[in-house]
């Protein structure tokens, strides 16, 4: 069964977060968990895969939101089953 990672695009603009995920989900096999209006400007997407796909997708989404905006990621291989929760999501890979 292949691990799961997480992966995390936060910008500071909705038109530039949607181009983020535009580009993820063309560069690379992921999945979108969730997506959010963090607060003060920010918005976040959070993706799932496996660690290559969600690598190449998040360089992929920072590089085209920062053309337009401040973008920060991250990458979180195998994370804790806890973390899940917080993401409102089902860790089980046929899900993600």
């Amino acid at each position: 069964m292949p691990q799961i990672s997480l992966g995390l695009v936060e910008v500071r603009s909705y038109v530039a977060l949607i181009e983020a995920i535009d580009a993820m989900l063309k560069a690379a096999n992921v999945k979108i968990i969730q997506y959010e209006k963090v607060g003060g400007g920010l918005v976040s997407v959070c993706i799932s895969g496996d660690i290559g796909a969600v690598r190449v997708a998040i360089e992929a989404g920072q590089a085209v939101a920062s053309r337009i905006s401040e973008a920060k990621s991250a990458l979180i291989a195998n994370p804790n089953q806890e973390l899940f929760p917080l993401l409102n999501a089902n860790p089980s890979v046929s899900t993600l």
